[in-house]
């Protein structure tokens, strides 16, 4: 399985994975910071982006084998919602890994009668049967969720608009791949075998992976800490770069000065 990879910047590697629907170009708003601490390297998921589709549907074990094989290892990994359950089950394969940093990250998408913070099933059903009807309005209609109770979410989903469009549609497959992946991974029990420290930044106001799913995700871990961002949505790093970048900064770079 082919990915598109670009990489800028210097200092420690690190891996930046986007979600759902989008590409790499999600970045693009923090690279001219990020690159001055970091060299940065942005993965374009399986049939997202510049990356080709592949041949036949892929799965999670899969698409994180792709990218564990393109960048650099001993990374640090950073993972947005799906991206962040790729750079978990890189993890848990034994990728070369240094740190996690898992942002609007969920063991399990879909809600439960054990595990209430999460989506209802039925809307996750509705979000794949809308897809095989119309696919760009099923991406939109999912950037705007991700943006819901953000206070600048109608100029930040007009950004996200933009940027989707600058590297053309998703592939459909890949779409459907992904979709089925957040309706199927369940990771709660294999947390505990997760070695490298991780960092969990969530979205006070997420509506998609609730800010509960983040505590609970940075508790079954060996050694997690979390980060809720007061006011942020589903995509604290856009809503909030500041603070995000300095939370970034401090939990990678102080292993680096050997704090």
């Amino acid at each position: 399985m082919k990915l598109h990879a670009e990489s800028c910047g210097h200092g420690p590697d690190l891996v930046l994975l986007h979600g759902w629907g989008l590409h790499s170009g999600a970045w693009t708003t923090l690279l001219p910071e990020l690159g001055q601490r970091f060299r940065v390297t942005c993965i374009d998921l399986p049939g997202h982006g510049r990356s080709p589709a592949p041949p036949e549907s892929f799965g999670l074990e899969s698409a994180a084998a792709a990218i564990a094989a393109t960048v650099p290892p001993g990374a640090a990994w950073l993972g947005w919602s799906l991206g962040g359950q790729l750079a978990l089950a890189a993890a848990l394969a034994g990728a070369a890994i240094r740190r996690l940093v898992l942002v609007a990250t969920t063991p399990r998408f879909v809600a439960a009668p054990d595990w209430p913070c999460g989506m209802a099933a039925a809307t996750l059903a509705g979000f794949a049967a809308s897809l095989a009807e119309d696919h760009r309005k099923t991406l939109r209609d999912f950037l705007t969720l991700q943006l819901r109770g953000d206070r600048h979410a109608a100029t930040l989903l007009a950004e996200l608009r933009r940027t989707l469009a600058e590297h053309g549609d998703p592939d459909p497959a890949a779409l459907r791949s992904g979709l089925e992946i957040l309706g199927c991974t369940d990771l709660r029990a294999r947390l505990a075998a997760v070695r490298q420290p991780v960092l969990v930044v969530a979205g006070e106001r997420d509506r998609l992976t609730p800010a509960e799913a983040g505590r609970r995700l940075a508790a079954g871990v060996h050694d997690g800490r979390v980060l809720v961002l007061p006011g942020a949505a589903h995509a604290p790093f856009l809503t909030h770069p500041a603070e995000f970048v300095a939370a970034l900064s401090e939990f990678l770079l102080d292993e680096e000065s050997g704090a």
